[in-house]
């Protein structure tokens, strides 16, 4: 009997408790149903344009969708901070969508805060970094609402 209580404890001591971080992360029934769902993660890459004041744009949401888009209204001096108009677009050329675009640089080096904005709502958030030689700004993202 103390070998069966002991072993009953020691069982007890491996269930998941509450709050712990291993019951966390066990997938819930809403988490599973989301599981054929892409993540909500994204990645853009904006190189400055031969306007000024534009940037190109090469995307990918969740490698599930990916494309091109063009940024304008920029600054013309020729930085990446400022405030553009975005236009998206599928692979096949198909319009994706678009957004107000505002770029802001962090103190202390070269890392960008990144907001999406549609109709005055933030859609999506994201932070990024210039690439070194004339590379861009590298920004990874996720939409806010998921």
């Amino acid at each position: 009997m103390p070998r069966s209580f002991m072993l009953a404890i020691s069982l007890a001591a491996l269930l998941p408790v509450s709050g712990s971080a291993w019951a966390e992360a066990r997938p819930t029934p809403a988490t599973a149903a989301k599981a054929d769902q892409p993540f909500n993660i994204g990645f853009v890459l904006y190189t400055k344009g031969k306007v000024p004041g534009t940037l190109d744009a090469r995307w990918n949401y969740a490698n599930a969708y990916s494309g091109h888009g063009v940024a304008t209204g920029g600054p013309a001096s020729g930085a990446f901070a400022g405030r553009y108009h975005v236009r998206y677009f599928l692979e096949t050329g198909e319009f994706s969508d678009e957004y107000d675009l505002d770029i802001e640089k962090h103190a202390g080096g070269n890392f960008y805060d990144v907001t999406w904005i549609t109709n005055g709502t933030v859609s999506a958030k994201g932070v990024g970094m210039e690439v070194p030689n004339g590379g861009g700004l590298a920004v990874g993202w996720r939409r806010v609402a998921d």
